[in-house]
């Protein structure tokens, strides 16, 4: 059974069920996932015991904050839209990716999986050797990348044809918000002498990134170029804090085959699909583990 036809056989109620969205249970998950950042924040901010090993899990929560504004592209997380796009901006301005670019960006990753020459996510070449992949999961890429992003966006002269023409504009202007509210945090710090936002943000970033790196890599990593999501992407096993923190992305083939399914869904999602997943894992580990084994063959 391939994707349609499993999402042919749901009855209505299911349906239903199933892309019932929550803003309670979105808010608290929410809190949780802040929470923790603010707390680490505090932490690092304090110098107190441990705090150097602390912002490796600050930078963790933080360069996960991407599962959150993915889903925010998709309207899911929270029923009001207004908080989906409040939040989304939040999570794009820390991660130093537009949010309403970004909608654009992985809407086009949906409507073209895996296809070469379509999907927006495969024009960055997935590592093939072990050089590439440690430059991969360094981070160093997607910071590139990012930073490009922005620049171009800014200056509007240039958009990815997945960017609307009636939405160009409104690209634009959020990359140019962005950057001053970039120079506005730079300003405040040397204002203030203080390297607060180094320590609680930047430096974290930079450490917290090689691990979504490994996380994201089993996505769509060594997945088949066909068009079925059950073979075309991977659902990986891992523990509660790791779907905690990625807001239950782990579960990628589930979201793939049925992207109006919020997070707190997932679960349930899966249980329907697993008689039918085709590309799994089990754990991160094993997978960067075989990745591995590979790029020496």
């Amino acid at each position: 059974m391939d994707h349609k036809a499993f999402l042919s056989s749901l009855e209505a109620a299911d349906r239903e069920r199933l892309t019932a969205r929550s803003d309670a249970k979105g808010l608290t998950h929410l809190m949780a996932h802040w929470g923790a950042i603010v707390l680490c924040g505090a932490w690092i901010s304090q110098a107190a015991l441990f705090w150097h090993v602390v912002l490796i899990f600050q930078g963790v929560l933080l360069v996960f904050l991407f599962t959150l504004l993915h889903e925010t592209s998709h309207k899911t997380p929270f029923k009001s839209g207004w908080i989906n796009n409040v939040v989304g901006h939040v999570c794009g301005l820390l991660l130093l990716l537009p949010a309403t670019w970004f909608r654009y960006f992985h809407f086009a990753h949906h409507r073209f999986t895996q296809v070469p020459g379509k999907d927006p996510e495969l024009e960055a070449a997935k590592p093939t050797n072990l050089r590439q992949y440690i430059i991969h999961v360094s981070g160093i890429p997607v910071w590139s990348s990012h930073a490009k992003t922005l620049a171009r966006n800014a200056m509007g002269k240039q958009f990815e044809e997945f960017v609307p023409q009636g939405r160009q504009a409104q690209v634009k202007i959020e990359a140019r918000i962005y950057l001053c509210a970039y120079l506005v945090l730079l300003g405040l710090s040397f204002w203030f002498a203080t390297p607060i936002l180094f320590y609680v943000w930047l430096l974290p970033m930079l450490l917290g990134q090689p691990f979504l790196r490994l996380y994201l890599l089993a996505e769509h990593g060594r997945c088949p170029t066909v068009a079925n999501m059950f073979e075309n992407t991977r659902t990986t096993y891992t523990n509660m804090f790791v779907r905690a923190v990625a807001w239950n992305m782990p579960y990628h083939t589930e979201h793939h085959s049925y992207p109006s399914v919020p997070f707190h869904k997932l679960p349930e999602l899966h249980e329907l699909t697993q008689p039918h997943l085709t590309v799994t894992a089990k754990g991160y580990t094993a997978f960067n583990a075989e990745y591995i084994h590979k790029a020496f063959d």
